[in-house]
């Protein structure tokens, strides 16, 4: 069964097996998910699971939103998502870390870093020129492909903003799982920065 949940990306620490061997692991703090809507073919084309994260003051909040939340009882939430091919919920649960276990492989989502404006280098891995006082050629993009088109082909390597995307790491081990805390480790790094929103899901290609 596909398994899902909200968190937010604490940091990075380091934990011992019993053997002693050190592993990086990512924290990620998941408060228990509360859903606010269960979607099947009959009403919506799909099934679906919809889950609010991260409780939100009232006075940020529009009647809309409150409105939706209150089928589930609960208050309005920060981040909505879905959640699909979950079964077995009603509205008003909650999905709590400990519906994941440690050895579980798990897809990891988020939004990378933004990088601002960035060069050629940088950006795509491209070499520099000779750093030489007669190169005249460092930094630059390179060849802006043949003359007959007339024109620069889309997506070439050029200078541009890097960063802000978003972002799957697939087939990661959750390392541990902390559920006094609301926490779970996830072996390894996982994309954005610290706070950011972290989707965690059964791994699709787990065992292929």
């Amino acid at each position: 069964m596909t398994k899902g949940i909200l968190g937010k990306k604490v940091g990075m620490t380091q934990i011992f097996t019993e053997a002693g061997e050190l592993i990086p692991v990512t924290v990620i703090e998941a408060t228990p998910n509360v859903v606010l809507q269960v979607k099947t073919v009959e009403t919506d084309g799909y099934n679906a699971v919809q889950v609010g994260f991260d409780d939100l003051r009232d006075v940020l909040s529009n009647k809309p939103a409150k409105g939706h939340v209150a089928k589930a009882n609960t208050a309005p939430k920060r981040f909505i998502r879905e959640f699909k091919n979950i079964e077995g919920l009603e509205v008003g649960a909650e999905i709590t870390v400990d519906t994941f276990a440690a050895g579980d492989v798990v897809d990891v989502t988020g939004t990378s870093k933004g990088k601002g404006f960035q060069g050629v280098i940088k950006r795509h891995g491209q070499s520099r020129g000779p750093m030489a006082h007669g190169s005249r050629y460092h930094r630059r993009p390179g060849s802006m492909g043949p003359v007959a088109p007339n024109r620069v082909f889309k997506n070439k390597h050029l200078a541009g903003r890097m960063g802000g995307n978003r972002v799957t790491i697939q087939n990661l081990e959750i390392a541990q799982v902390v559920p006094e805390k609301n926490v779970i480790l996830i072996k390894g790094n996982v994309p954005g920065a610290k706070k950011s929103l972290i989707t965690i899901k059964s791994a699709v290609k787990a065992g292929k």
